[in-house]
Order: structure tokens, then sequence, then C-alpha cells
């Protein structure tokens, strides 16, 4: 049986009650919430160059030191895009890089002293954002809830972004 649907009609009441739970809504706006609280607070003690879409980058970085190509990977961007960030980190003082000594074409890429200082007060902020969190939800879904996104995110690592679901 074939059931035709007007499409000219719209229901505004079915796409409001979706919206309600629209899951990259919600995400986007819990991003937008925490931004607009950590971005001022790292301003005020002193990282007045730093944008925390720079936070993606910077927390790839590996103690060891890392390539523009694995960290590019890692980032889920281009080696171009990468490389544009990279400079800019590192005219910045957030990040040093050094020659690769087992490839003399790139770099080996290391988080610098200042860049350190920032990831310290980022882990403060983001602590106060979770306390803040913690008291609206509850410790155990706010738990739950971190649970599920780890979760998630790896399973996005180990079958790629762009398996369909």
């Amino acid at each position: 049986m074939i059931v035709e649907t007007d499409k000219k009609s719209f229901d505004y009441k079915k796409l409001s009650a979706f919206r309600e739970r629209a899951f990259g809504r919600l995400m986007g706006r819990l991003k937008r919430h925490i931004d607009s609280i950590i971005e001022p607070r790292l301003h005020a003690m002193g990282f007045t160059d730093f944008k925390l879409s720079y936070m993606g980058f910077l927390a790839n970085l590996t103690p060891d030191g890392i390539t523009n190509n694995e960290l590019a990977r890692r980032a889920c961007v281009t080696k171009q895009a990468m490389s544009k960030v990279v400079n800019l980190l590192e005219r910045e003082g957030y990040i040093r890089t050094e020659k690769n000594l087992s490839d003399s074409r790139s770099s080996v890429i290391y988080l610098s002293e200042r860049g350190m200082e920032l990831l310290k007060a980022v882990y403060e902020c983001m602590q106060d954002v979770h306390q803040q969190f913690v008291g609206v939800v509850g410790k155990e879904k706010w738990e739950q809830m971190l649970d599920t996104m780890v979760v998630l995110v790896q399973h996005i690592d180990q079958n790629g972004d762009q398996q369909q679901p």
C-alpha cells in the first residue's frame, strides 16, 4: 500500500519535539556554553591570544612529540590546515618544533612550557564546569554520560569517521 503525504504541509509541533532532543543541537549548545565560560577565564589568566578552537590540536600532542602528519590525522584535519595551526601556535609560544632525526623532511612538535601552563589552566577551568554540571544532574548521571560518550568516540576511532550507521 502506498501512502501519499502532503508535501506542502509541515508539522512544526513535530519539529519542535524533535529539536528538544536533537543530538547535534544539544552538543553544539553545550559546547558554546562551555566556550563562553572557559575562553574569558583563560584570557583573564594571561592567555589572551588563545582561542578554544586550537584545543583540538593541542589535545592531540604527545609527551614524546608528534609529526605534523600524525597530528593532522589525530585531529581529523588536512595536513595543510595542521601546518597553518602549527605555525600559529609556535609563533604564539604554545608549542615548539625540532627537526625530526629519523626524517629530515619533517619536524617533531612538542608542547612548550607556555603550552603546558595553558593545559593546566584549561584543566582547572573544565573541572569547574564539570562541577557546575554535576550540581545540575548529579555525579552518577554525569559519569554515565561521559562513559557513553567515551564509548561512542572509541567506536568512531576504531571504525572511522565516515562509516554509515
